[in-house]
């Protein structure tokens, strides 16, 4: 993980944060820079199997994290932990399309109902929080006109991306109506060390990058040039803190993206040649996949780069690279885990 720039940092020196989902993938790097920046930082994880949270995500910092195994739908444990803090970063939640549509009732109490709760705690606990929402970019569904700004259209194609909508515009509502200090990143396709590689749940890219180490074929779905962009981990941490801090992010909105875009097919070409192993095969749509695929997708964020000064530091290959160094050396505890 790379450190924080050093005024942003600073920013978190001391400060209290609860990170919801802190044991997964991005929750575990923002925990890595916190500790590093020294704050005080309490983590709430699930640790359903399916989603991606693993003590192999914060090694190295446990001692460090004030650690809680808690899912987010338990309101009346949630409660105790919110007091007292200074910053959430809420970022549990069900990512996989696909289980969103097989069991659509467990993706509405994670990404819907356990939100509302959330914000209810918060409303009554702790009205001062200052609360950044991890939103996503499949609430704008197929796009009408790329690349997709904030203003585009919400036409989520799967219930996961209308269970998201749903809590996205709870953290709104509650900002507006009670007051409680909310921002919504919208993210897309997030990379990087700790990201889930068991399976395609949390990205494909994961599974990819796993496939591609053990020397397996890489399946790319559809025509192979479907288009999108891919945010490294460290860039979406920086995003993250920069809207804490920035009294601009209140209330707001915002993609968070990369600097350019590739089809899936020069991505998996990429990722075969930067690991030396692996090989890849265009192949048709499985059934299921096709019925909630989005087609091309790639962010305009100039909103956040021009309200918050961020800008991605990481290029595709140079994220690659990085990402397959992390799985060489660490891939074992992660092949059957999150």
């Amino acid at each position: 993980m790379t450190a924080l720039p050093a005024d942003l940092a600073a920013s978190f020196r001391g400060r209290r944060v609860l990170i919801t989902g802190g044991l997964g993938f991005i929750g575990s790097n923002l925990a890595h820079a916190l500790v590093a920046a020294g704050s005080d930082v309490t983590i709430v994880d699930s640790l359903m199997p399916s989603h991606g949270g693993s003590w192999a995500n914060v090694e190295g910092i446990e001692s460090e994290l004030d650690v809680h195994e808690l899912d987010v739908r338990d309101s009346a444990r949630l409660h105790e932990h919110l007091e007292e803090k200074d910053v959430l970063f809420n970022l549990a939640g069900q990512t996989s399309h696909l289980d969103s549509m097989s069991d659509p009732r467990t993706d509405l109490g994670i990404n819907c109902t356990a939100q509302l709760s959330l914000l209810e705690a918060c409303r009554l606990d702790n009205p001062a929080l200052r609360i950044v929402f991890a939103g996503t970019r499949q609430i704008y569904g197929r796009p009408r006109y790329l690349p997709v700004d904030e203003r585009h259209p919400i036409e989520p194609v799967d219930v996961n991306g209308i269970n998201k909508t749903a809590g996205e515009w709870y953290h709104l509502l509650y900002g507006r109506i009670y007051g409680l200090p909310v921002t919504v990143l919208r993210l897309t396709n997030t990379y990087g060390p700790r990201m889930r590689v068991r399976d395609a749940r949390q990205t494909f890219l994961g599974l990819w990058i796993r496939q591609a180490l053990a020397d397996e074929e890489l399946l790319v779905f559809g025509d192979g040039r479907q288009r999108r962009d891919f945010a490294y981990v460290d860039d979406v941490v920086r995003a993250l803190c920069l809207a804490v801090t920035s009294p601009a992010a209140l209330g707001e909105v915002f993609n968070v993206g990369a600097d350019g875009h590739a089809s899936l097919e020069e991505t998996a070409e990429l990722v075969v040649r930067l690991a030396g192993t692996g090989r890849y095969r265009v192949v048709p749509f499985p059934e299921d996949r096709l019925a909630i695929d989005i087609g091309d997708y790639y962010a305009d964020d100039r909103k956040l780069r021009d309200a918050l000064g961020w800008a991605p530091e990481t290029g595709l290959e140079q994220g690659l690279v990085a990402t397959l160094d992390f799985y060489r050396e660490h891939g074992e505890r992660y092949w059957g885990d999150g």
